[in-house]
């Protein structure tokens, strides 16, 4: 109990310092050897600490004015600190290939290092190695290496107002979701990868096993459970683009599972594999009817131990993704096509499989690599637990221009009524509501039920529609429909009340209108 209890003081003492390493050089040695490669990126140019900002521009501008005909570099905006957020594309215009439109973005989490120097490397070869220049005949890559650039500077995981940026993709409350959102709704990419790294060694950690237990998978891979996600996309998602990168794992020895986090429930540590969240970025490119997923390389809390293991893992990753993505071209169109045309009903509400499994461990107190029982909450095998017919559109009243301007930001196209319209509607009514006292990432969350009602309702002019009938639809859904855990109404954007009801309605009948 007593070294449990100094375990745990330890890793707190460590979560709150970012110098200090938990792992020690015996664990380094025996499971995570660093790789030999020579890596020409700015953090590798010196022995302490990771690329700035103004290094990382200084790098980005050098390869574009050495390779002009294959590279463009652009600021999609500022952060909150005033320092800009540069994108840049690679596109080989002298091939007359199709091509696939892949987004790559690092440091959303700004103390995720190799996330951004793998992207860092990922330029490199792509514009060194005649090899991995080929791939551009078939590729256009467009990449935001540091997203966070603010916390990134101080190797801090959040924003300059202090949100976590994978948390606020629906609610849009920093300027650099903003930026990121309109950037990557401009390229309009057809495979998305957002990279990070994960913490293996957490508090919860130290109470399981005889004196606590370490993360052990140098690589895990999130990808969308979410059931408004069509079920033909998910598969191919898995089977196109996570399948092939195992098997480059296995490779070159690196461990590797499907993503999982630990959480506290009623007092016992469960863990939650997969995600349905549209709030943070697997998910919320997956709504986009996207190929996307999350990586999460093992580093969190490292410092530069194994820094040139994990860069090479994210770049591995990254290069195999170019290739599924070079690969399948023509059949990455299809698969998007008909996610664009199907119509399915609309999964408010899910609920993740629970079942016993077993993951692969370190025990800390043998410094041996166990098998560890778990209770498992996956949400790869999620049930819907409230649906409800797909509507033609949505309806929203006079008087939201900052919720149409998230919509706006989140893509969707929608139209000004110029004159009075009459359409049949299903209207929302707050049947039960409670609001969460203590705040979630700059917001009073709002757990609402509702009631639905069929009715012919007259509409204002400036009232705004969003139809149904456009690629991104499917995040419609979730950031609408109130009791979604990610809605505008959850987040308390839209304030509500018991017995009211919503300005927001489910459009049953035909919209006739000339539309942009």
């Amino acid at each position: 109990m007593i070294r449990t209890l100094l375990i745990s003081l330890l890793l707190l003492s460590l979560s709150s310092c970012a110098q200090l390493n938990p792992q020690s050089k015996k664990t380094t040695e025996k499971f995570f050897p660093d790789f030999d490669n020579v890596i020409n990126t700015p953090a590798f140019a010196k022995k302490k600490g990771f690329t700035s900002h103004e290094e990382m521009m200084s790098f980005l501008n050098s390869l574009v004015s050495k390779h002009p005909q294959l590279a463009t570099l652009t600021s999609i905006g500022q952060s909150q600190e005033g320092k800009d957020i540069p994108m840049i594309v690679l596109n080989n215009t002298a091939s007359t290939q199709t091509k696939t439109r892949v987004f790559m973005q690092g440091g959303l989490h700004g103390n995720e290092p190799a996330s951004t120097e793998s992207m860092l490397y990922l330029l490199d070869q792509l514009l060194s190695d005649e090899k991995c220049k080929s791939l551009l005949d078939n590729i256009t890559l467009g990449m935001i290496p540091m997203a966070n650039i603010d916390g990134y500077e101080k190797q801090d995981r959040y924003a300059a107002n202090g949100l976590d940026l994978n948390r606020d993709q629906t609610k849009l409350l920093a300027p650099e979701t903003v930026c990121l959102k309109k950037a990557f709704n401009a390229f309009e990419a057809e495979v998305a990868i957002d990279f990070h790294e994960y913490k293996p060694y957490r508090v919860d950690f130290t109470r399981m096993s005889t004196y606590g237990i370490a993360g052990i998978y140098d690589v895990m891979f999130l990808y969308s459970g979410n059931l408004n996600v069509p079920e033909s996309l998910r598969k191919y998602t898995y089977d196109a683009f996570i399948s092939p990168l195992e098997k480059v794992m296995d490779e070159h020895s690196l461990r590797h599972h499907d993503y999982f986090s630990s959480r506290e429930h009623d007092g016992h540590t469960h863990f939650h594999q997969g995600s349905s969240n549209a709030r943070s970025s697997a998910t919320s490119f997956a709504l986009r009817n996207t190929i996307s997923a999350l990586i999460e390389v093992r580093g969190v809390g490292l410092n530069r131990t194994s820094f040139t293991r994990r860069v090479m893992t994210g770049y591995l990753v990254a290069l195999s993704v170019l290739e599924s993505a070079a690969a399948e071209g023509d059949e990455i169109k299809r698969i998007l096509a008909a996610a664009d045309r199907e119509m399915h009903e609309a999964v408010v509400n899910s609920r993740s499989e629970i079942s016993d499994s077993k993951i692969q461990v370190i025990d800390l107190d043998t410094n041996e690599e166990i098998t560890f029982d778990v209770i498992l909450h996956d949400a790869l095998k999620s049930t819907a637990t409230l649906s409800r017919s797909r509507p033609m559109g949505y309806v929203l009243l006079p008087g939201h221009a900052e919720l149409v301007e998230k919509l706006n930001a989140l893509g969707f196209k929608l139209t000004e009524l110029s004159q009075p319209s009459t359409f049949t509607v299903e209207n929302y009514t707050i049947t039960s509501y409670d609001e969460e006292q203590e705040k979630y990432e700059g917001t009073h969350r709002q757990n609402v039920g509702t009631e639905i009602k069929k009715l012919s309702k007259e509409f204002p002019a400036g009232s705004q529609v969003l139809l149904m009938d456009q690629p991104r639809s499917n995040l419609a859904i979730e950031i609408i429909e109130p009791e979604a855990t990610n809605s505008f109404v959850s987040f308390g954007l839209l304030k509500v009340e018991s017995g009211t009801e919503l300005p927001i309605y489910r459009l049953q009948s035909e919209f006739i209108q000339d539309r942009p």
